[in-house]
């Protein structure tokens, strides 16, 4: 009991000290002690009212006299409020009484200063409205006069600084109102001198490029010039003597292209001065005014993109002649002069990045144009004025800044089609000097005529410097022709390599480069037709061979004349050589295989007039008419061949014998042929036997021993074996190298056999002789019978071998 009672104490502390919404746990706390205890906390808290109750009883009581000493005080002070109260409505009735006078006069005064306010402010807003009026008189009279950026200038002082200060009038709002429309009207109108303007400078463009390219040409010319005065100042110390004459001579060239350079330069008109540029810097500038300057660079840009494009599309006809490019240059930089001279006099228009692009890709249309339109060209002449109006072209942009190297790029594949076109032209030059030429030497008369001939062409021979005139140069006219013209073409291809921006070094392979394809593919398919045409017989074929000689020697002569005029060193230089060597060594094999074959020709034309009668008893006794004119035909011709080199006419010799003992055995063996007698074997022996003695006559000096002899071998052998009948020996030796019949094959013994069995049993049928030679012609037949059986088993075994 005693301990539950600080208990009670405590929670009755906390529920005194807590918050009435947190005292729910503390009187849980209550009920969770021990019985009885719920009871004992009420006793507990009626004692505790009972105390609170005690403590506020004494307060009361010591507070009660203090409160009915302030409610008499109260009762006291009502009555003197009372009298204030009469008192302030009295005064206040008095001075309303005495004011009324007062508050008259100052009305009166209130309604004249109003007045004055009223007039004082209707003067301030006149003066605020009438400089608007003035300055949109202003605007309207800057308008009558076109003065347009002013006008806009104008309106944005208006409209900045003295439309806000009176806003709120109605004529005001009809300016407001008004001043976007003279805005539209003022981009109209200066839209349409834009259009004007583009439409001016499309006109015009033309004259401007022609203009600046004249201009670049002029400046080229003279710095040429001037480089020449100074080579030929800094030469004059070198050779003082001989070069005072020169140097006159170039001071006053100089001079006088210094002078020319005046005169153009008075007369040779700017951009400027051809076209009105005030409408484009007009359209910028009230453009950027009126903050739309990104509208009019689009647009202006839009505009020349699309006159960049009519400027870039050729005419159809424009390959035809010079003009026609040089039409479409002058339009492409003027263009592009217009275009440089925007960039430098305007902020933002025009932006480099802007000209560059604009630039490649004309660049790439223009190259592709050039590379079309120059394929149709096939004057070398026209090829080479469009590469100088390219190298103007090239010239006048690159002094604008823009960069050029891939139209140089372009000139080399124009350069190919200008060698094309080269080699055309002199494939006609070579083929009109073969078909004029005699091919026979030159004679020359006298000393003159010999000097006017080596001037030509570099001939040298000691041996024929000896002789006495008249004399023949060994070669024939079109030889120093040929060589003049191929020093023509190499002067033609200068003419192209020249103002490409390269050093002679490249120049010099370039020249030896183009040379080259005129020796190896044009030169050489010229003679290689030559060679073929059914007209050139052997005479001109040896004068071919003679002629392709002496240009294969000169060769070395065209190297020095392109070193000479390129100015390379021979020390220093280290391009291709002429291939002129292997050309005309082509040539000569070519025109060679031709002699073969055209003697060959010709000895088939002699055999095929052969009348052998194959079936006669015995010889003639002598040879054949068409052999004996064979064989003095093949004297005669080769006696033309003294001039050949040795082995050429060798071979051509041997060439004709193994071609008429081939024709010859072919004769014997031909299977149409079916029957020979031995008359026409003997007839046929002496044929052969004049062959062998004009083989052994040397015909043609160089050979060794029976050399020649031997192409006859094969026939020599298979006669002497029918004329002895030594079938014996032949059978018995063969296979052996001793054989005195080694060449004979057996098959063609058998074919050539067999026919002369056949001609043996028609003679004997057709023949009626005694008994005793019938027996005679039975043992031969029986023994060729035996021999042919013999030669089948050897053909047999070699095919079976085989």
């Amino acid at each position: 009991m005693a301990e539950s009672l600080p208990e009670h104490d405590r929670i009755l502390q906390e529920i005194e000290s807590t918050d009435t919404a947190c005292v729910g746990p503390t009187l849980r706390s209550v009920y969770d002690d021990q019985p009885n205890a719920h009871q004992r906390f009420m006793e507990k808290l009626d004692a505790c009212i009972r105390n609170h109750d005690r403590e506020i009883e004494k307060m009361c009581n010591f507070h009660h006299q203090g409160f009915v000493d302030a409610i008499t005080e109260l009762l006291k002070v009502r009555a003197d409020a009372e009298k204030l109260k009469v008192q302030v409505t009295d005064t206040n009735r008095r001075l309303q009484d005495a004011g009324k006078e007062v508050i008259a006069q100052t009305e009166g005064i209130i309604r004249c200063r109003v007045q004055q306010r009223n007039i004082t402010t209707v003067v301030e807003k006149l003066q605020l409205c009438l400089p608007v009026l003035e300055m949109y008189s202003k605007l309207k009279e800057q308008m009558n006069v076109k003065r347009y950026y002013s006008a806009l200038k104008t309106m944005e002082q208006l409209e900045n600084l003295y439309l806000p200060r009176v806003s709120q009038y109605r004529f005001c709002q009809i300016m407001i109102e008004n001043l976007p429309k003279l805005r539209e009207e003022i981009k109209e109108i200066s839209m349409s001198d834009l259009k004007d303007f583009l439409e001016s400078i499309r006109k015009h463009s033309d004259k401007i490029g022609e203009t600046a390219m004249k201009q670049a040409q002029q400046q080229k010319t003279f710095s040429t010039a001037l480089q020449k005065q100074n080579n030929v100042n800094y030469g004059r110390n070198m050779h003082l003597g001989k070069s005072r004459i020169w140097e006159s001579k170039n001071e006053i060239t100089l001079k006088r292209t210094f002078e020319e350079e005046d005169e153009h330069e008075e007369e040779v008109l700017t951009a400027q001065d051809l076209v009105d540029f005030s409408p484009v810097y007009r359209c910028l500038h009230i453009y950027s005014v009126l903050g739309d300057g990104e509208i009019f660079e689009n647009y202006y840009r839009k505009q020349r993109r699309k006159q960049a494009r009519l400027v870039l599309q050729p005419q159809s006809s424009m390959h035809e002649t010079v003009e026609g490019y040089r039409r479409y240059f002058s339009q492409i930089v003027g263009f592009f002069v217009v275009e440089d001279h925007i960039l430098h006099v305007t902020q933002g228009l025009v932006t480099r990045t802007y000209t560059d692009e604009l630039w490649n890709m004309a660049l790439s249309k223009i190259i592709a144009v050039l590379r079309t339109h120059s394929s149709y060209c096939s004057d070398p002449d026209l090829v080479l004025e469009l590469k100088n109006l390219i190298v103007v072209f090239a010239d006048t942009l690159q002094g604008y800044g823009f960069p050029v190297n891939r139209l140089f790029d372009l000139l080399f594949e124009i350069r190919d089609q200008y060698n094309e076109t080269l080699l055309k032209k002199w494939s006609g030059l070579f083929r009109d000097i073969f078909e004029a030429d005699n091919y026979s030497p030159i004679p020359v008369a006298n000393e003159e005529e010999y000097k006017i001939v080596i001037s030509k062409f570099p001939f040298q021979d000691p041996e024929l410097d000896k002789q006495c005139f008249p004399k023949k140069l060994p070669m024939s006219q079109s030889v120093p022709q040929i060589y003049i013209q191929v020093k023509e073409f190499i002067y033609a291809s200068l003419k192209f390599s020249e103002s490409l921006h390269r050093s002679s070094t490249e120049i010099d392979d370039m020249l030896r480069k183009s040379t080259n394809l005129l020796l190896t593919r044009t030169l050489s398919s010229c003679l290689q037709n030559l060679i073929k045409k059914p007209h050139i017989g052997l005479t001109e074929l040896v004068q071919i061979i003679i002629n392709t000689t002496h240009l294969e020697q000169a060769c070395k002569y065209l190297e020095d004349f392109i070193t000479n005029i390129t100015s390379i060193s021979q020390v220093t230089v280290h391009t291709a050589r002429l291939y002129g060597l292997s050309t005309f060594k082509d040539a000569r094999h070519g025109a060679e295989g031709e002699i073969y074959t055209k003697l060959n020709q010709k000895i088939d034309e002699f055999i095929q007039i052969a009348d052998y009668d194959w079936t006669m008893s015995e010889s003639d006794g002598r040879a054949s008419g068409y052999l004996m004119d064979l064989i003095n035909f093949l004297r005669s011709t080769f006696q033309v061949f003294t001039h050949l080199p040795g082995k050429v006419a060798q071979t051509a010799c041997m060439s004709a014998c193994q071609h008429l003992s081939t024709s010859l055995m072919q004769m014997l063996l031909d299977s149409e042929l079916k029957q020979i007698s031995m008359g026409a074997i003997q007839q046929f022996n002496l044929d052969v036997i004049q062959c062998e003695l004009f083989a052994s006559s040397e015909p043609v000096p160089g050979f060794q021993g029976d050399t020649l002899q031997l192409a006859f071998i094969d026939l020599r052998q298979l006669l002497d074996l029918f004329m002895v009948w030594d079938w014996s020996t032949y059978l018995a030796d063969y296979g052996q190298s001793t054989s005195k019949y080694l060449r004979v094959n057996p098959s063609t013994a058998l074919t050539l056999l067999e026919k002369v069995h056949r001609g043996m049993k028609d003679t004997s049928k057709k023949n009626n002789i005694f008994a005793q030679f019938r027996k005679n012609d039975r043992d031969k037949q029986k023994l060729i019978e035996t021999v042919v059986k013999q030669l089948r088993s050897l053909v047999n075994g070699m095919s079976q071998h085989t």
